[in-house]
């Protein structure tokens, strides 16, 4: 899909503001509101814009320890990869599982948990059990320098 700069403008917005009203969006980027909200169905549409979402504070819910988890896998083949991605998918402190290239994981996860304890549960009762998992390697966060969701739309 071809954009203009109305289109990244609204991108841009929509990624910093989510709730922001079709009145106040069409404000900011210069047009009105039956053009912008065209435009934002468009994008839709177009799956650029995949969902909208609420943003909590991890540890306003007690979540205090982020872990970056490195995971080797005794095989390289779709069906384990698949297998171990399936049960990935069902912890919830999983924020995020990426299959990665150039480290001596074959996985990255990053989690949060409450405190050690927690930690040591997810790896031993959760994470360990997966079949195929050979090797665990855990960093800890000590602070977030750079935490954004918002990719450049820049044209």
């Amino acid at each position: 899909m071809a954009m203009d700069r109305y289109d990244r403008q609204i991108l841009a917005i929509l990624q910093q503001e989510g709730r922001i009203s079709n009145q106040d969006l069409a404000d900011r980027i210069g047009l009105s509101p039956s053009p912008c909200l065209r435009r934002v169905r468009t994008l839709e549409e177009a799956g650029l814009i995949i969902g909208y979402r609420a943003f909590l504070d991890a540890r306003k819910l007690g979540l205090t320890l982020m872990a970056l988890i490195g995971i080797s896998m005794d095989l390289h083949t779709p069906e384990r990869f698949a297998q171990l991605e399936a049960s990935i998918t069902e912890i919830p402190e999983v924020l995020e599982c990426l299959l990665i290239t150039g480290q001596q994981s074959d996985y990255q996860l990053k989690v949060v948990v409450r405190d050690m304890d927690a930690y040591q549960d997810l790896l031993l009762n959760k994470i360990t059990r997966i079949q195929g998992v050979t090797g665990v390697h855990t960093s800890f966060v000590l602070r977030r320098v750079v935490d954004r969701t918002a990719l450049p739309v820049t044209g």
